[in-house]
């Protein structure tokens, strides 16, 4: 495989993408591959615009992580202040 098709895999399986919409993340693999191959400039501009496109797409229809969303790193900090003040107020 080429550089761009190998980038695109592994973004394309930590989103998830090829549960979430299997057809677009082929369609973001051919791009890529047709990226990597021996084209001319238009050739690759329209592939490089057309995936960026697809991407986007993507990874607005990725599931939301279990864990280290925003939500979570908040929740997280604030269970850390309870803990040292809960600390603190027992003399420790």
């Amino acid at each position: 495989m080429g550089a761009v098709v190998d980038k695109i895999t592994e973004e394309i399986s930590q989103l998830r993408s090829d549960e979430t919409a299997p057809g677009l993340a082929q369609v973001a693999i051919r791009l890529a591959r047709s990226m990597d191959e021996d084209a001319g400039p238009t050739a690759l501009a329209n592939a490089a615009t057309a995936l960026r496109a697809v991407m986007v797409e993507l990874r607005k229809l990725a599931p939301v992580g279990e864990e280290g969303d925003s939500v979570d790193d908040i929740a997280a900090q604030r269970a850390k202040r309870r803990a040292a003040a809960r600390e603190h107020a027992a003399g420790g």
